[in-house]
C-alpha cells in the first residue's frame, strides 16, 4: 500500500506552468476577449511557437503560412490554446531519461483513444459538448501519469503485473496500493482547478455499472456515463485485458445508453478505426531520447486537439470537401463492419460474429463456473421446398423463420445462421428446463406459421439439437464441443421423425446438483417462493441488476470463509489440479456445501442490487423490499463458523 497524501503534497504534486493556469483561468470566464488569451500565450515562447506551428498544420489547410500569435489564436480558438498547455504540463516528468519511458508512451496511446472514443460517443448524445468530451478522454488517466512520477518503484510491478495476466489495472491498484488512479487523477484535476464535470468524469471512469445507474439524474451524469465506456473502449484497443475490457464494454452501452450489440459493435469498431488513422502518431519505437518521445507525443495532442476542433474554425472549403469525403468514408467503413456480421439474407448476425460471442461466454462463464447453452436448428426437407417451389421460395422461408427465432428468443440470447438453412442460439443464463423450453416453443412457432406459395400454404417444420455445459477451469475447447454435441442432437432429431427436439447435459451429475440448489438458494427465488414477487416481475429486475462477476476465493474472503492464506493456497495448486475453486475448499474441509452454494449464488445475484431494483421498478414498497431482503438474509445465509474437519484439526 502507499501514502496518498504523498501525491497530494505541493512537493510532490506536478502543478501547472503559469501560462497554463492563466489559460484555464481565462478559458472558465465567458466574458474573456481574445486579445486576453494571446497576452497569456505571449508570455511563453515555448507554447507560443507550438500554436503557431498548429495553425499552420495542413488540418486546415491554410493558402498562406500564418507568423503571428494573434492570427493563430484567432484561428485556433482558445479551448485549443488550453489543451495545449495543458499537453505541455502533463509530460514535464516524462521527459527525463528513466525505466518509466515504455509505461509514458502506453499511457500516451491509451490517452490518445480514449479521447478518440469519447468524441465519438459525443457525436451520437451530445454533439455540442464535443470539445469537452474529447478534453476530458484525454485526460482520463492522467493519475496514471501522477502514480509513475511520484511511486515508480511501488507502481512498475501493478504495470507490469497487469500487463502480463490481463488483469484490468484498476483492480490491482486497488489490491497492491490501495487507491486508483481514477482518484488520484480527479484529485489533481481539482488542484488544476478544472470544470467539476470533468473532475466527476474522471472520478467514476472505472466505476461498477451499477454504481453509475446509481447516479442517474447527477449533474454531468452523461459526461460520467460516456467516460466510463471510453475508457472500456481505451482498455480494449491498448491493453492485454481485451476480453474484460470487452465485456465491461457492452454492459456499460447497453445499461447507460440502451445501445443494440450491433451499435455497440458499431461504436467500437469506430474507435479502432479512426485508431488506425493516428498509427503515424503511435509508431513510437523509432524515438531515440525520451525528450524526444514526449515531443512528438506534444505533436500527437495538438493534432489530435485539431481534429476535434476543425468543424468549429474557420476553414477552407478544400478542408470542408475532405472532412465530408472522410464522413462518407468512415460511414462506408461503418456499412461495412455491419456486413461482415451479419448474414446478407436474414439479416441476423453470422457465424463469424456467433463464434466470437460463444468464446466471449464460455471465457465468462469459465471465471464464475455458469453454464453455457447451445441450440441448434435446421429446416426440415430444405431442398426438397427448394427443388419443389424454388429458391427463392425457399429465401422467403429462410427470412421468415429468422424472424421468427428472433420473436421467440429473449433479448440477451443471440440468434446467427450457422450457414444453408441451418441456426444457431446462445441462451444466456440457461438451464436444462429452461433451453427445453425455448426449443419447444420455437418448434411450436414454426409448425403453426403459415408458408404462402401464391394461395397454397406449404408445411415447414424444424428440427433441434441442444447442449448445456459448464466449463472446467482448463476447459479450453467448450465451444467446440458444445456445438459437436448439439449438432449431434439435432441429427438424433431428424433420425427420429424431424420436427422434435433433444438435449444433451454435459455436466455431471455433482454439479447439476450444485447448480440446482444455486438456483433455489437465490434471493429472486426466495422472493418467488414467498410469494412476494411473481417470475415475470423478477425477471425485470433481474434484468436491471448487470454486475461484473466476482471470484469465488474473493466472495469467500468478503464472506469471512477463507482467510488470504487459504485462498492463495488453493489459487497455487489450481494450476496443477485444475480443480474449481469452491469445490477444492469442500474437498479441504474449509467451507462446507451450504457455504459454497450460498458463494456462488452470490456470484450470479447480487441480493442488495436485486432488493434495489425491485424498489426502483415500484414491484414492492422500500420498507417491504427491505424487510424481505433481512429475512432471506436471516433464514438462508449459512453463519460464519468452523467447519468439523477444522475443529477436528483444532481439538488434535
Amino acid at each position: 500500500m502507499i501514502d496518498p497524501t504523498r501525491i497530494w503534497s505541493q512537493t510532490q504534486l506536478p502543478s501547472l506552468p503559469t501560462v497554463a493556469a492563466r489559460l484555464l483561468e481565462l478559458t472558465r470566464n465567458p466574458e474573456t476577449e481574445l486579445s486576453q488569451v494571446v497576452q497569456a500565450i505571449k508570455a511563453d515562447p515555448a507554447i507560443s511557437a507550438k500554436i503557431v506551428r498548429a495553425a499552420n498544420s495542413t488540418f486546415f489547410g491554410v493558402r498562406t503560412e500564418v507568423a503571428g500569435i494573434e492570427r493563430a489564436v484567432s484561428m485556433l480558438g482558445p479551448a485549443v490554446a488550453n489543451s495545449l498547455a495543458l499537453s505541455f504540463a502533463l509530460t514535464n516528468d516524462a521527459t527525463a531519461d528513466s525505466p518509466a519511458f515504455t509505461h509514458y508512451r502506453s499511457c500516451w496511446q491509451q490517452s490518445l483513444v480514449q479521447s478518440i472514443a469519447a468524441g465519438i460517443i459525443a457525436e451520437r448524445i451530445d454533439p455540442v459538448s464535443a470539445d469537452e468530451y474529447t478534453l476530458c478522454g484525454l485526460l482520463l488517466d492522467v493519475g496514471r501519469l501522477a502514480l509513475l512520477s511520484v511511486f515508480w518503484d511501488e507502481y512498475r510491478p501493478v504495470l507490469e503485473t497487469a500487463t502480463e495476466r490481463g488483469t484490468p489495472l484498476d483492480r490491482l491498484e486497488s489490491d497492491w496500493l490501495g487507491i486508483q488512479h481514477a482518484e488520484v487523477g480527479s484529485r489533481l484535476m481539482e488542484h488544476w482547478r478544472l470544470p467539476t464535470s470533468v473532475v466527476e468524469a474522471i472520478r467514476w471512469h472505472h466505476a461498477a455499472p451499477e454504481c453509475l445507474l446509481e447516479r442517474k439524474g447527477e449533474p454531468h451524469f452523461s459526461m460520467q456515463a460516456a467516460m466510463a465506456l471510453a475508457s472500456c473502449a481505451g482498455d480494449f484497443v491498448c491493453s492485454t485485458a481485451r476480453e474484460p475490457a470487452r465485456e465491461r464494454l457492452y454492459r456499460l452501452a447497453c445499461d447507460l445508453f440502451h445501445w443494440t450489440l450491433d451499435e455497440t459493435q458499431e461504436f467500437l469498431c469506430e474507435t479502432e478505426l479512426r485508431a488506425q488513422g493516428y498509427d503515424d502518431l503511435m509508431q513510437l519505437d523509432e524515438v531515440a531520447q525520451p525528450a524526444a518521445l514526449m515531443l512528438q507525443a506534444n505533436e500527437q495532442l495538438v493534432q489530435l486537439t485539431l481534429r476535434a476542433h476543425v468543424a468549429c474554425t474557420q476553414a477552407t472549403l478544400r478542408q470542408q470537401v475532405a472532412e465530408q469525403e472522410t464522413r462518407d468514408l468512415e460511414f462506408q467503413n461503418r456499412q461495412l463492419q455491419k456486413q461482415a456480421l451479419h448474414d446478407p439474407l436474414t439479416e441476423i448476425y453470422n457465424r463469424q460474429f456467433f463464434d466470437e460471442m460463444l468464446e466471449t461466454e464460455s471465457r465468462r462463464c469459465l471465471r464464475c463456473a455458469s453454464p453455457v447453452g447451445v441450440i441448434f436448428a435446421d429446416v426440415d426437407h430444405f431442398k426438397q421446398v427448394n427443388d419443389t417451389y424454388g429458391h427463392q421460395f425457399g429465401d422467403l422461408v429462410l427470412k421468415q423463420i429468422s424472424k421468427l427465432f428472433a420473436t421467440t428468443i429473449r433479448n440477451s440470447d443471440v440468434l446467427a445462421r450457422f450457414g444453408g438453412e441451418e441456426f444457431v442460439i446462445l441462451v444466456n443464463q440457461p438451464t436444462e428446463k429452461g433451453v427445453e423450453r425455448l426449443a419447444e416453443r420455437i418448434r411450436k412457432r414454426v409448425e403453426s406459421e403459415t408458408f404462402l406459395f401464391g394461395d397454397m400454404r406449404v408445411p415447414v417444420t424444424v428440427s433441434l439439437g441442444a447442449a448445456i455445459a459448464v466449463p472446467g477451469r482448463n476447459d479450453r475447447d467448450l465451444g467446440h464441443r458444445l456445438i459437436a454435441t448439439a449438432d449431434e442432437c439435432l441429427y438424433e432429431a431428424k433420425r427420429a421423425g424431424r420436427n422434435r427436439y433433444r438435449i444433451r447435459s454435459l455436466v455431471d451429475e455433482r454439479e447439476r446438483v450444485l447448480l440446482h440448489q444455486v438456483l433455489q438458494h437465490r434471493f429472486s427465488r426466495w422472493l418467488v417462493a414467498n410469494r412476494l414477487l411473481d417470475i415475470p416481475s423478477v425477471s425485470r429486475a433481474l434484468l436491471e441488476c448487470r454486475s461484473e462477476p466476482v471470484r469465488v476465493g474473493d466472495l469467500a474472503l468478503q464472506c469471512g470463509y477463507l482467510d488470504h492464506d487459504q485462498v492463495k493456497y488453493i489459487l497455487n495448486n489450481q494450476e496443477q489440479t485444475g480443480e474449481r475453486f469452491g469445490l477444492a475448499a469442500v474437498r479441504l474441509g474449509w467451507i462446507t456445501e451450504q457455504h459454497l452454494v450460498h458463494l456462488l449464488s452470490l456470484q450470479q445475484e447480487n441480493p442488495k442490487q436485486l432488493a434495489g431494483a425491485v424498489i426502483r421498478l415500484g414491484l414492492l414498497a422500500p420498507d417491504r423490499a427491505a424487510g424481505a431482503l433481512e429475512d432471506y438474509l436471516q433464514d438462508e445465509v449459512p453463519r460464519r463458523e468452523v467447519p468439523a474437519a477444522l475443529e477436528a484439526v483444532a481439538s488434535a
